[in-house]
């Protein structure tokens, strides 16, 4: 399935959002590491405007590892202003990104997931489908969502969404909204009090880990 029409609503939709934002706002420090919101922002508008050969250089400085060559890329591009990096996401709304070897899903699954690691820390309530999730959260505990996304084998649970939706696995049973697990999955901590059942405490332990 196609899910780029949903990328384009959510990166017009987070664009929106941002346009508010105070310098402060943009300065705070994201839900990734080391990273602000402005260099977050900044990383979703990467994909679109840095050339191959770029990047396969950055690759090659540092020596195949996805994570250091992504910072890289990510701070030539988060010299640009706020403004420009707005712009940037509503003019490139329709972009069909996708990282090798992985199909829609997972852009959808990086834009959702970055939605939150900038408007938790500030306090905002995030833009969002709560429709996307379910897909997001097949992605994440499939094979193919430990390619880059789930660093670490996740525990043998249950998962299930708050609203019934999603229900993934076998063993203790893990409940918590689509963004919540997503988090967790992710390595994110910010939203496990939201977290229930016997499971909650074995994804958690897991967290702990990072």
């Amino acid at each position: 399935m196609d899910y780029f029409a949903p990328i384009a609503e959510q990166r017009r939709r987070v664009a929106d959002a941002l346009v508010d934002l105070t310098p402060a706002q943009w300065s705070t420090p994201s839900l990734c590491h080391a990273w602000t919101v402005h260099d977050v922002v900044a990383h979703l508008a990467m994909v679109h405007i840095t050339p191959l050969p770029r990047v396969v250089w950055e690759m090659t400085k540092a020596r195949g590892n996805f994570t250091v060559a992504n910072q890289a890329l990510t701070a030539r591009v988060a010299t640009k202003s706020s403004t420009e990096l707005v712009d940037l996401l509503r003019e490139h709304a329709e972009g069909r990104f996708t990282p090798p070897g992985h199909n829609s899903v997972a852009p959808l699954t990086d834009l959702f997931v970055h939605t939150y690691d900038i408007f938790l820390p500030l306090g905002i309530p995030a833009p969002d489908d709560e429709y996307q999730w379910p897909t997001i959260l097949e992605f994440l505990l499939s094979p193919r969502g430990r390619r880059g996304f789930v660093v670490k084998e996740p525990p043998a649970l249950t998962y299930t969404t708050a609203d019934g939706h999603f229900t993934h696995g076998a063993g203790e049973v893990v409940t918590g909204s689509g963004p919540a697990l997503a988090l967790a999955l992710m390595g994110r901590r910010a939203l496990v009090s939201d977290l229930s059942g016997p499971g909650a405490g074995s994804l958690s332990a897991w967290l702990a880990t990072f």
